[in-house]
Parts: structure tokens; sequence; C-alpha cells
């Protein structure tokens, strides 16, 4: 997400400068004329706004809460916008307050393609004096960014969002894989589902991908899907509530995984609930 996020600010007019911790990440960005910085604390001098879009939250602190870092970060403005939890992420926050920072959450609901037109969904948590200062940014990759409130509402709305991408890609896997194991023609089940209450559009979106066992480019890999789903039953549990069935998303992600899946599309969720096959070398085979 990183990549196309950096084109699509440089394409738009924007002065920008890229760090990855993974030097040869950065190859296709500098042959498209990116400025490539060899350190966090380059970036920092050069940049008012750092965005972030990495794994976790960990990753994060990594980058930008050690000792030599953090001492930099006064009057620069911290984007967050990664899937982390909404404590992780007023932690982080107060971090970077603290030494004279901003801090804005904006994590996203869409994938490279939504990158690409401009078209992702993003929920903001910052103060409506920060929202507005950050409109030019957040609407070159948006085209409503919404602010959700305060540091936290948009980490928090981002795992609900993505709690539904795991149970319901879940819930839909069993149900083609009941329908196939029945003899049942699967376009007449879904020519039924989609003229019902109970259609999603992820379905058709992920149907090929399972009736095929493609599960390759993936929009979201199965690994960080598995994260996600335990982000959100952790905290769930803070607030008291029933993460039993996350936690049993979780399980069937973490199959998935076991089978070899980690990096491939989160529609091998599929692979799982099913038992199509139980290891790597029998799952190339039959995908072929």
């Amino acid at each position: 997400m990183g990549q196309p996020m950096t084109l699509r600010l440089k394409q738009s007019g924007f002065d920008v400068a890229a760090y990855n911790r993974t030097r040869s990440k950065l190859e296709p960005l500098e042959k498209e004329g990116v400025q490539i910085v060899d350190s966090v604390t380059n970036l920092i001098q050069q940049c008012d706004c750092v965005i972030l879009m990495v794994t976790n939250a960990e990753a994060i602190a990594n980058i930008i809460l050690t000792d030599d870092v953090k001492q930099r970060l006064k009057e620069c403005t911290i984007l967050q916008m990664s899937t982390i939890s909404p404590q992780q992420s007023r932690t982080i926050r107060d971090e970077v307050l603290a030494v004279g920072g901003e801090y804005v959450e904006a994590p996203v609901l869409g994938s490279i393609p939504q990158v690409k037109e401009g078209s992702l969904q993003i929920m903001v948590g910052s103060t409506p004096e920060q929202f507005e200062k950050l409109q030019p940014v957040l609407e070159c990759l948006s085209s409503e960014p919404i602010h959700m409130g305060e540091v936290g509402t948009a980490a928090a709305t981002k795992l609900a969002m993505n709690q539904l991408i795991g149970s319901l890609t879940t819930a839909f896997s069993l149900s083609l894989g009941l329908v196939q194991q029945e003899g049942i023609d699967v376009e007449k089940f879904m020519s039924i589902l989609r003229q019902s209450a109970l259609y999603a559009p992820t379905f058709d979106k992920k149907l090929q991908r399972m009736v095929n066992l493609n599960f390759e480019n993936p929009n979201f890999p199965t690994q960080h899907l598995l994260k996600d789903m335990l982000l959100f039953a952790h905290t769930a549990e803070q607030r008291g509530m029933d993460a039993s069935l996350v936690q049993s998303v979780a399980k069937v992600a973490q199959k998935a995984i076991d089978c070899g899946l980690a990096t491939q599309d989160y529609s091998a969720l599929y692979v799982a609930v099913n038992s199509v096959y139980s290891d790597p070398s029998a799952r190339k085979n039959k995908a072929k």
C-alpha cells in the first residue's frame, strides 16, 4: 500500500520523500523519481508530515519511538494509517505529544486499486483542526475522508470493518462449501443469494478465487487478517464483550496459514473451513 500511496501523492503535486527499512522495496519508487532517504531522522528533517503505512504497532514503535527519533518529532505531524488497536493508537499519540509532535490516525478501507483511483475510505481520528489541516493529503487518497472523532475512534472503526471481513468470508466459505459438497449448481446458489438481504458484494469478489483455489496476488494477506482478528478480540474482551466468534475466525485464519497460505489472499479461509487440502504441495496440485 505504501508504494502506490507515495506515487499517488507525487503525481498529485506533493513534494514526497520515502523511507523503508528494507531498501530494495524502494527501487520501484526511485525509478519513478521519488526522493529516497536512508533514515527516519532524515525523513523527519525534510517533511512536515510523516505518513506511516506499516504492519503493526510494534513496527511503528521501532520506526518513530526510538530515543534518537522521538527527540526530532517536535512540530512534526505523524499521520498513522496502519491498522492497530484503539489503545495502541492512543499510547503512540501520547508519546508523540510528549515530545511536542502531532499525531493523527487515519486507517483505510480498500486496497491498491482504490489507492490508484483515489477512492480509499479513510477514517480519521484527530482534533477537528487537524482534520481540516490535513484535508489536501486525505482528499488526494479519498473522495470523502470521514472524521470519526478523537484518536482511537478511527482505529476502532477500522477493526470493526476488518472483523466483518473475516466473519463474512468465513461464513460464505462454509455455505459455498456445503453447496459444492451437495452437488448444487454454484451459480444457482449465487443467483438466490444475490437477490436476498443476506448478500454482500465481497461474496462475488472472492467467489472465483475460492472455486479455482487461486489465492495469489492478494489484496489483503491472510496473515494480516489474523493479526486484525486478534486485535479485535483483545479490544472486545477489554470492553467486556464476548469475542468467541472472532476467536473462531482467528483459528480458521491460523489453519489457512498452517496450510502455507500466510501471504496469500484472505479468501484462503475457504481452504481451512472446507479442509480442501492439508499441505501446500497438495494445494498446488489441486489448483492446477
